[in-house]
């Protein structure tokens, strides 16, 4: 089986976690990467680390999308484009949402796709071999309590990349979404509920071997190294003590 011999990607999400992860593993397998986020501190620390190419932006804002497309094809283009940035906040019932909470959301995991999809898809269709993976969450397959928030803004996500496959596929675009489930990182549940650090741990407590950034990372990378005549619609990753959303073995 042939491997993707076209590696220049755009990955999202860069400065932590999933993000992160992903940009060591491209890089460990000889990617080009241009890795985005809005923490210029982080990313320079990992381009320090990795060579990626780093770039300080914010993707739900249409100035700075637009600069990374211009920074991304003076800097060799692309032919993958790597969609990781998203996250929760708040785990209110639909009773109790807050306003901002949903916005932000729906900007981050939603807009924030569109509007980097939008940008780059010129490029893509051009290349007649480009590549979409977005990151969703198993929490865009099924609702539970207290998810609302999060569930609406992944389905939403989920179905926006099932659109792009349908609509991108006389160009040649492979459309790839991976929908992890439990994974332990840095910030995903401290940032979701604001800041609370023994709060945030007990989400993991007991589960003896959740997901790692790196876990995904290493699908990911598999995904999109593929020959490009193989697309992996869709990949639903767990640790295996997650047997559903609502069932996880804990000690």
């Amino acid at each position: 089986m042939s491997e993707n011999n076209s590696k220049h990607a755009v990955v999202t999400g860069a400065s932590t976690g999933i993000g992160a992860a992903t940009v060591r593993k491209l890089r460990s397998e000889g990617w080009h990467v241009v890795a985005v986020a809005r923490r210029a501190d982080r990313l320079e620390r990992l381009a320090e680390e990795t060579g990626a190419l780093p770039f300080a932006a914010d993707i739900t804002k249409d100035d700075d999308v637009a600069a990374l497309a211009r920074f991304v094809a003076e800097n060799g283009g692309l032919d993958t484009l790597i969609n990781i940035a998203g996250g929760a906040r708040g785990a209110d019932k639909v009773g109790e949402a807050r306003n901002d909470d949903w916005e932000w959301m729906f900007q981050a995991n939603v807009m924030g796709t569109m509007k980097m999809t939008k940008a780059f898809l010129p490029a893509l269709r051009a290349n007649r071999r480009g590549t979409v993976l977005n990151l969703t969450s198993t929490a865009g397959l099924v609702a539970y309590e207290g998810g609302a928030g999060y569930n609406a803004a992944k389905f939403a996500q989920h179905a926006l990349t099932n659109a792009l496959r349908l609509e991108e596929v006389e160009n040649n675009l492979r459309v790839i979404e991976i929908a992890p489930g439990l994974v332990h990182t840095e910030e995903f549940a401290l940032n979701r509920l604001g800041g609370d650090a023994a709060a945030a741990e007990k989400i993991y407590q007991g589960v003896a071997e959740p997901l790692t950034p790196e876990d995904v990372a290493e699908v990911v990378g598999y995904a999109v190294g593929l020959a490009h005549h193989i697309n992996l619609d869709q990949i639903v990753i767990r640790p295996v003590a997650q047997a559903a959303n609502h069932k996880l073995i804990r000690a």
